[in-house]
């Protein structure tokens, strides 16, 4: 048999080269195809590890704050209200301050000095041992395990009553607004005096006290920035850049008169 020649040589030379140059992109592709699936398999993973860690931060925030309210209060509710009660403050804290509203950090004074009041008024049952002394002092013909209630309601309803009744002649409503008044205003008393009247102790008192103090938090915030408005002009040129913009103007206009100054050719 003859020996191939040139031209059957280089056929066969070119199919051995394509041979090889399509063996080395099938190996190219399962490799990256191996390196796919692994890319794969480890964004899925990475992204387990993520969600479990977010899942976990918020279990231990969540767990945390509803485990201080039974620990410290005695009850998950507390936990429940005052964690959603400081979360809500803060929030319109970091609003506030962005906002560059002055003065906040006296409201959040005011407010805690306000909540300590509450916790040792209500923590000491103060109302409810001056309920109780009035109600000896006049010897009412009550029953001693009943006496500080009906004092509080009746003596609170009373204030209520004055309140409510200076609010409607002061409001201009009429005979109908100054009786609406002095009604709602004893009917809002009694409930308040009621309440004053409960033995609470010192953990619900506290707890009571802590509730005061994220309430009143951004409730005088909020009041203070109506009363003081937000300057917007300033807050405008916080996310303007001016300085820029005119430097940039100066630039062009002296640009300009250079130009015109130049002779032309």
């Amino acid at each position: 048999m003859p020996p191939p020649g040139l031209r059957a040589q280089l056929a066969a030379t070119r199919v051995a080269v394509q041979g090889f140059v399509r063996a080395h992109i099938e190996l190219a592709k399962a490799e990256l195809e191996d390196v796919k699936n692994e890319v794969g398999r480890a964004a899925g993973l990475a992204g387990l590890a993520v969600a479990v860690a977010i899942l976990a931060s918020l279990l231990l925030a969540i767990g945390g704050i509803l485990f201080t309210g039974e620990w410290i209060f005695g009850s998950i509710g507390w936990g429940v209200l005052l964690g959603v009660e400081l979360l809500l403050a803060v929030a319109v804290t970091a609003i506030l301050v962005a906002l560059r509203v002055p003065g906040l950090g006296r409201d959040v004074a005011a407010s805690f000095v306000l909540g300590l009041v509450v916790a040792l008024v209500l923590g000491f049952s103060l109302p409810n041992l001056l309920f109780t002394s009035i109600g000896d002092a006049l010897a009412l013909g009550v029953d001693p395990a009943v006496r500080p209630l009906v004092v509080g309601v009746v003596l609170v309803a009373i204030v209520g009553a004055l309140v409510g009744l200076v609010i409607g002649i002061r409001a201009g409503g009429g005979a109908g607004g100054i009786l609406g008044g002095l009604l709602g205003g004893a009917v809002a008393g009694a409930l308040f005096g009621a309440f004053l009247a409960i033995t609470f102790g010192l953990r619900v008192g506290s707890a009571l006290g802590f509730a005061t103090f994220f309430l009143a938090w951004p409730v005088l915030m909020g009041l203070r920035t109506q009363r003081q408005g937000i300057d917007m002009e300033a807050l405008k040129a916080r996310f303007y850049p001016a300085i820029t913009i005119d430097t940039t103007k100066e630039s062009i206009e002296w640009a300009k008169a250079r130009v015109s100054r130049d002779p032309k050719s």
